[in-house]
């Protein structure tokens, strides 16, 4: 089968993501539950015969979790359908008052929910609902679909995070007692410039593409290429010890960064700027990636940023200090 995803454009957002997702998942669905629902029509007075024909859809249907089918007041008249069986407890309930069944009717033919939380597995979940009509086009009923988002495939490449700047603002209460805290000189401080010095050795020799600093705690959390999925937490003794590096064999700046070597001591000597330039308004933590390019920012104010290296670079001190909060 052909690769739906080959033909969508790429998400330029998170949202756009999920709508393109939806989408694919609506195009396909609707398609395999409009011929069910024909063939329901003249099986909706037999109970046996509805579950008999459903139980034969599972195969039919993309990825269904169970099948129903409800009267034209949306009250179930058969079991729900799963490949595991008959679940007897859901014949008779009404679901006219759930959120998937709402404004269906006049509207459309077909409706995919948004996502939701499950009554009972408690996962994210979706459910499609189908009218079912008969020749003369009257409502006898509807056909319901429900998906564990779990079990779906995707529909596109995986959503890449934006690298716009991006400014969160924090704690109000942090922000209102901004000008009756200062900034306290920690371990890290006294010892600055070696302190950045290792890191950028760290970065740029042995393997370390993420970093954040902790500026006020004196405490650095590394990401290495060769363990991307875990971190490394370096105490102040041991930023201050250059036989830490010792503890990570060298390696080749990797050749997934897109940081240039010389920008990631600019980035740094920044984050020292930042940290020294106020008592009151100083920078908490920073971080940088060097793959994905983005620096990330927490002031004392509780205010975060999120941008690219290059960008982070062209904005002295006036643009921040005029920006934070």
């Amino acid at each position: 089968m052909n690769n739906p995803a080959a033909i969508l454009p790429k998400p330029d957002s998170l949202q756009s993501a999920v709508r393109l997702q939806r989408e694919m998942l609506t195009t396909k669905i609707s398609r395999d539950m409009r011929k069910l629902s024909r063939d329901c029509v003249a099986l909706m007075n037999d109970r046996n015969a509805l579950e008999t024909r459903l139980k034969q859809a599972l195969n039919e249907l993309y990825d269904c979790k169970h099948v129903y089918v409800l009267d034209k007041n949306m009250v179930q008249i058969v079991s729900n359908v799963g490949r595991d069986g008959l679940d007897e407890s859901s014949f008779g309930r009404d679901r006219s008052s759930r959120p998937y069944m709402q404004g269906i009717v006049g509207t459309t033919n077909f409706a995919l929910s948004q996502a939701y939380i499950s009554r009972n597995s408690k996962r994210p979940s979706l459910t499609a609902v189908r009218v079912i009509r008969d020749r003369d086009n009257n409502l006898v009923g509807f056909l319901g679909a429900d998906y564990d988002l779990r079990e779906l495939p995707a529909t596109a490449d995986p959503y890449k995070e934006t690298k716009d700047w991006q400014q969160i603002k924090g704690d109000p209460s942090i922000r209102a007692n901004l000008f009756q805290q200062e900034r306290k000189t920690s371990l890290m401080d006294d010892q600055f410039d070696d302190v950045m010095g290792l890191i950028n050795e760290l970065i740029l020799f042995h393997g370390v593409f993420h970093c954040k600093i902790h500026f006020s705690s004196s405490r650095v959390s590394i990401w290495l290429v060769d363990d991307p999925y875990d971190y490394r937490l370096l105490s102040a003794q041991d930023l201050l010890n250059p036989n830490t590096c010792l503890a990570y064999p060298h390696r080749h700046y990797t050749n997934r960064a897109i940081v240039p070597k010389e920008a990631v001591r600019k980035v740094l000597a920044m984050f020292k700027e930042l940290r020294f330039a106020d008592e009151n308004v100083y920078l908490r933590s920073g971080s940088i990636n060097i793959c994905n390019g983005m620096v990330a920012l927490n002031f004392s104010c509780d205010g975060s940023h999120y941008i690219q290296y290059d960008k982070f670079l062209e904005n002295g001190l006036e643009f921040w200090f005029g920006q934070v909060g």
